[in-house]
């Protein structure tokens, strides 16, 4: 058993760095010098989301890999909400400074603080799991509204395929993990990422259309940037 719970977080840890790290609407941000049409709050939530799980993996014995995965995720976060406070507009720029200071440092402040000073550590593990699950539940009202997207206009344009295979398998392998380590907390949100992860795949098989060679490059790119606003955890 031992044996198993390494391999499969070892490679829930490979999956998990992979799909953060595909998330290049920073990239694209900081080379524009401009954050455009996008808006803060997802980064935002992502990053508290993160907070969350890396409080988590701290405090539940044995779940070093929760936090050092969810850690660097937090990291990339971090770096996407800079951006937005060196590039965006004046009323973005402010709008997201006080998000992230009110969502991003006094919220998980205070409920470490808390919980640190007045509860026992079993107290502690089931706040810090519990927000952590209810934060990456809603986190999929992202991919929910991707898929109204596809049904409406029966096209995968914004749905890129590589991301819903992508959360297919974050979500399969974290799900087997939970159920080795019998972790419902992160079982529930991971089990959901890969109902919806299948389907996603689903609707891109039925909605999937050959494009012109001289769309696919733009349409990639297009892809990419929307896939910020309307992906998962």
């Amino acid at each position: 058993m031992a044996s198993l719970i390494f391999i499969f977080g070892l490679l829930d840890y490979i999956i998990s760095v992979f799909r953060q790290h595909n998330d290049r609407s920073g990239v694209s941000f900081s080379g524009r010098r401009s954050t455009e049409e996008f808006e803060s709050l997802p980064y935002i939530c992502k990053l508290l989301n993160a907070y969350f799980w890396v409080w988590y993996g701290i405090v539940k014995p044995n779940s070093v890999l929760v936090a050092s995965v969810n850690g660097f995720g937090a990291v990339l976060e971090i770096i996407y909400v800079l951006i937005f406070l060196v590039f965006a507009p004046p009323r973005i720029k402010a709008k997201t400074a006080i998000l992230a200071g009110v969502l991003d440092v006094v919220f998980p402040g205070a409920a470490v603080l808390v919980t640190e000073l007045f509860f026992d550590r079993d107290v502690q593990i089931k706040v810090s799991g519990f927000l952590s699950l209810c934060f990456s539940m809603v986190a999929y009202g992202s991919p929910l509204s991707a898929m109204k997207t596809v049904v409406v206009t029966k096209s995968v344009e914004y749905m890129p395929f590589l991301l819903s295979f992508i959360l297919f398998i974050n979500g399969a392998v974290w799900t087997v993990y939970a159920f080795l380590t019998k972790d419902a907390f992160i079982g529930i949100p991971n089990g959901s990422g890969f109902i919806l992860g299948t389907a996603q795949l689903i609707l891109y098989a039925m909605y999937w259309k050959p494009k012109s060679s001289k769309k696919i490059s733009g349409d990639l790119e297009d892809g990419w940037q929307h896939q910020t606003l309307i992906s998962s955890n």
